[in-house]
Parts: C-alpha cells; structure tokens; sequence
C-alpha cells in the first residue's frame, strides 16, 4: 500500500518525486502528497485523489528546494482527505514526516502526548508518530536521527518512514520495519523509495534496508546505518537488474494488457536455467538444500493471499499429484488467528508477488516459530519473504504495475509445476515417462499462450455482450476451478461486477438458483480431466436460460454447440491448462473493464501490495 519516495542532493527534488509518486501509484491513490525543503523554509502541498491532482496544484506554488519527500496513500488510519495526506508535520511545523504501515499503539501515545500540550489536526497514526520524534528530540535534546532511533523502539507495528528537519537541507532520515524501503545511492545524492521504480532511472545502486535499521542520508557524509538498539551496520550496495523498460507502458494503453501480453516472456525467464532442454531435468537451485528435507516432510502447508492463493490451490493439486504429499492451502489472513497445528517436519510455503503482504509474514513468522521449515515463493528480489525464510524460489517476472496481478500468478503456478516435478522425480512417485513429457509439454506453453493472445479481439466482442450484466458465475473443475475462482476475482476487482467462481459440480448446491437469462456463466470445459462431467454441468445452466461462456480445447464441437459464446484454446496435459485457460478470462475482465470506464489499473479501493494487516 502506501508509496514513498524521497531525494535529497543537488538536483530539483520536486522533478524527481512527481515522477516518482507517479510510478509508485499503484501502491495508493486515495492522496498525494509533498514536502520541499529550501532556504525559504519548506513547503507542503497535499491533494486528495490521484498523484495528477497534486501535479495540477504544485504548478501554480513555489516547488524550489533540492530536498523533499513524496508519498501517495492507501487510506488505513483516517478517510482520504487532504487533512489525513501526507506528509504530517511536528507541533512546531519543523519536521516533516512520510509513513508506509500502521502504528498499533498510537491511541495511548497520542494520549499521552495530549497530556503533555501535543495538538492533532488528522485522525492518523503517522500524525502521532511524528509527534513522538519532535517531544523525544526536543525532551531530551537530541539530535533527529537519534530521536527517530529512540522512538522507533517506543511504537508498535509496521513502518516505512522518511523524515527531513526545517533548515537542514542536506539530509533526511529513513527507517523501516515491517515495510519495504530501497535507498537508492548517486553522487553526493540519495533517493529513498518503497520499490525501485522511482529510483531505477537515475542509479541502478541500492541498499536494501532490513527490519529495525534506520539510515542518516547526508549529502555531504557516507551514510549511517544503526539499528534501532543503536547497532552500528555497514551497509551493502545492490545492484538493480530491472531496466527502466519494464515499468512503462510500451504502447498499450494500460499496463495489465501489457502485463497479460508479457506472460509468454515471464514464464519464459522463470524457467531459464530452471530446465535442462538436452536432458530434461529440472534443477531448483533455490531449494536444493532443504530437497531431501521436503521431500520427506509430512505435509506442505501453503500459505497466501487473493490470487497468490489461488496460485495455492493449484499447487496443492500439483503436489499431490507428482509427489505425493499432503498439502494443506491457508489464507494467511486465518492462519495465524486459529492456532494452527504446525509440526516441525511441516514445510510452510508462502507464495507472494511482492514479498511484503503482512498476513502472510505473520503467517511465516509464526512457522518459523513453531520450528517449520519454512519457504517462499516471491517475484521481488530483496523483498521481506525471502529474507525472513530459509530458502525459496523467486518468479521472474519483472515488475508487474497494474494493481490486478496476471503475470505474477502465472509465473507462481510455473514455479509450483517445476517444484511439484522436481519432487515427484525426487521421491519416486512420478515416473521418467511422465516427467519427460511433461517437461517437453512445459516448454511448448509460451508459444501456446502466444496463440490465444491472438484471439484477444474476440474476446473484447464477446465482452461488449455483458458489459453492463451485474453478476457472473464462473465455474471449473479440478485443475481448473482455481482458475475459476481467479477469473471472477479479476472481474470483481477491475470492473466492480460481482462475481463468483465455483466447483462446477457445487453449482447444483445452490448457485444453481441465481441462474437465469440475465445471468452469464463462465464455464471451462478443456477436453482433458472431468470433461464429460462439465458437459453435465452446461446442459443443467442451459436448462434454465442462463448465457454460457466456454473456454474449451481447440476443435471442441460438444460444448461449442451448447453454449452461446465460445473461446478456444491449444491443447494441452490437464496439469498445466491453468496457464492456458487463465489467459482468456484475464482479457475478457480487462475488456469488460475498459468497456465499463472503469481505471484499469489503479480500481478503487484497491493497492497492489498490502503492507498492513
């Protein structure tokens, strides 16, 4: 959620920070916000709304000053207002402060703040916590990082902060816990950041700041590491493998159509090295000291959130399937309320795009705690899950802007195939015959998905039929009835139908009745697993009048003939039709979207990663 970035050298700060803000967008869009240190004092603009509004305003302000900090929100303490934007400022109007996360305790220290004079213009957290630095620093007559330090170890919860001081235009400080911070290194410059979008333009150095570090960035000085116990750290230069390319448009008019038409690439790239062509084995560096301990554990329990954990339910399919183990699919949102049965020979496998979604730490950290071995599968390189596991795999995806995930949760399912195929290979349950030619068929996928990416406009014709319908039924089976459940979440979260997806056999125990002429339901009826079970299943939806959408194998003439529209897809084994069969209902959610009016790419109420519980 929350996006920030910060800038502080030689150059205009305000440049860089819109541009910035306007790449960190996808993180929140409810407000913007600015603040710009110069030798006049500093100046704070704030508009609710998109980054846009803010642009439009500043232009008619002074933005002089070669400091500042930007952020854009996802509303959690407070409702979107200007009031409630930050940055928020210290009683005396000197410091500037910018937040990512939630302060827990922040009602007893803003009590306790009041008693002592404090006086709050907004209804958030990050309006106490810069409260709290000013009284420590001016209290006990400290300086500021050292006043953050020490009120740091006061706050409960999760952070990302940068805060700057009236007069001293040569640093800021940044903090972080919880939440993901970047800083990233010029020449007698720094930008600070929540990912590396905003930095990636004008340094491809950066430091990662880990849980309970804090930085002092001065221009003039090297920077300064402690943790908040006051640990001196000597800090380590990245470098950033990700090009400027891949966090702009490139033509299209949104970035999901382009991320849905990057798929056949990212699973390329996820595979690259992952695969032996010549003898066809796969090879998973990431885990290959905790195989034999996988291979042997009792149960894998997966743990995710919203389409991660659709990526979850395939995986359980798949390892089961190939290696035989029992597998067990947790939101991470539940797990850690319900005292979860964990044993120490469970492995506890967390999927992720950003590797920051608090549910899902909190999930991992409570398995860690309880002596699992605990793994992650995540796209962002640094992130918080692969730090906090023993081992893991990374998709590779690239950058994925667009707030409803499409290449990510493909590339998960890619990275889930290859775990379950290398396990089953390991512990014998699948034979050489099987692997081989299910490997053979992997590598043919991206040039299968090339392929219904061409029928992209007879979908868009297929979506301008139910545009303006109010409720979709999505129905699967096996393999595919997460793909079911993913494709009315992808209708849900762009275009604001409700929608639902379910076992198409479960239809009949009560959905059955929402079933209408009014009612479109989708229906994916590949020829390979329950195929003739599904067919049973149209005839009942045609039955009662309801207007059939079908994604079938290509030269389908059974279920072509029962339903009204019907998109075609190559054939291939049922294990790895998800990243097939997923392709046409994310085009056909965009198109319904884009027909609609509705912002494709940042929809309401939305963020793209959520950072706080």
């Amino acid at each position: 959620m929350c996006g920030i970035v910060a800038y502080v050298g030689s150059s205009q700060a305000y440049p860089i920070i819109i541009k910035g803000l306007k790449r960190l967008e996808y993180r929140g869009y409810d407000s913007a916000g600015i603040a710009l240190g110069s030798t006049s004092g500093t100046n704070i603009y704030k508009k609710k709304g998109k980054v846009s509004n803010l642009e439009s305003y500043v232009l008619q302000k002074d933005y002089d000053g070669c400091i500042g900090i930007g952020h854009t929100r996802w509303a959690t303490h407070g409702v979107p207002n200007e009031i409630n934007a930050h940055p928020h400022t210290s009683g005396d109007k000197k410091l500037s402060l910018i937040h990512n996360g939630i302060i827990e305790n922040h009602d007893s220290i803003k009590k306790a703040l009041i008693d002592k004079g404090h006086v709050f213009e907004s209804n958030t957290d990050t309006e106490v916590l810069v409260h709290l630095i000013e009284e420590i620093k001016n209290h006990e007559n400290v300086c500021l990082f050292e006043a953050v330090r020490i009120a740091l170890n006061e706050v409960v919860g999760a952070y990302a902060i940068v805060v700057f001081e009236e007069g001293i235009n040569n640093e800021f400080i940044a903090a972080r816990k919880g939440s993901p911070l970047l800083i990233g290194v010029g020449r007698n410059e720094y930008y600070v950041a929540s990912d590396a979008s905003p930095i990636i333009e004008y340094t491809n150095e950066v430091i990662y700041l880990k849980d309970g570090e804090i930085a002092r960035l001065n221009c003039d000085e090297n920077i300064e590491i402690k943790t908040i116990q006051n640990k001196s750290i000597t800090p380590y230069i990245h470098e950033l493998k990700v090009s400027l390319d891949n966090i702009e448009k490139g033509g299209f008019p949104h970035f999901m159509l382009k991320e849905i038409y990057e798929q056949p690439k990212s699973i390329l790239d996820t595979m690259r090295g992952r695969i032996n062509p010549e003898n066809k084995e796969v090879k998973l560096g990431g885990i290959l000291d905790f195989e034999k301990k996988i291979v042997n554990s009792r149960r894998i329990i997966i743990v995710a959130c919203g389409t991660s954990w659709h990526a979850g339910l395939i995986g359980e399919y798949l390892f089961e399937d190939f290696a035989r183990i029992p597998v067990e699919v947790e939101y991470a949102s539940e797990f850690r309320y319900r005292n979860p049965i964990i044993n120490e020979d469970d492995i506890v496998l967390a999927i992720s795009q950003s590797g920051e979604t608090a549910d899902t730490l909190a999930a991992l950290e409570l398995a860690k705690e309880k002596g699992a071995t605990i793994l992650g599968v995540c796209n962002v390189v640094g992130s918080s899950i692969p730090r906090l596991t023993h081992a893991g795999i990374y998709t590779h995806a690239g950058p994925e802007i667009g707030v409803a995930s499409t290449k990510a949760f493909t590339t998960q399912v890619v990275v889930l195939i290859l775990m379950a195929l290398r396990l089953g290979k390991q512990k014998g349950t699948l034979s050489t015959t099987d692997y081989h030619q299910i490997i053979t068929e992997l590598d043919l996928i991206p040039s299968k998905i090339e392929k219904v990416l061409n029928i992209n406009s007879q979908i868009e014709v297929i979506a301008k039929q139910f545009k303006n319908a109010t409720n979709f039924l999505y129905l699967g089976r096996g393999y595919n009835f997460p793909v079911a459940l993913e494709g009315a979440l992808k209708l849900k979260e762009i275009s604001y139908i409700h929608a639902e997806g379910y076992p198409a056999a479960e239809m009949k125990h009560g959905p059955i009745a929402l079933i209408d002429d009014k009612m479109p339901i989708v229906v994916i009826a590949t020829k390979k697993g329950n195929y003739e079970k599904v067919v049973s299943n149209i005839q009942e939806v045609k039955a009662r009048g309801g207007r059939i959408i079908s994604v079938v194998t290509e030269g389908d003439s059974i279920v072509k003939e029962l339903t009204d529209y019907c998109i075609e897809i190559p054939n291939c084994f049922e294990e790895l039709s998800p990243l097939l069969t997923n392709i046409p209902l994310q085009l056909l959610s965009y198109h319904i979207a884009v027909l609609r009016g509705c912002d494709v790419d940042q929809p309401r109420n939305l963020a793209k990663s959520v950072t706080v519980e």
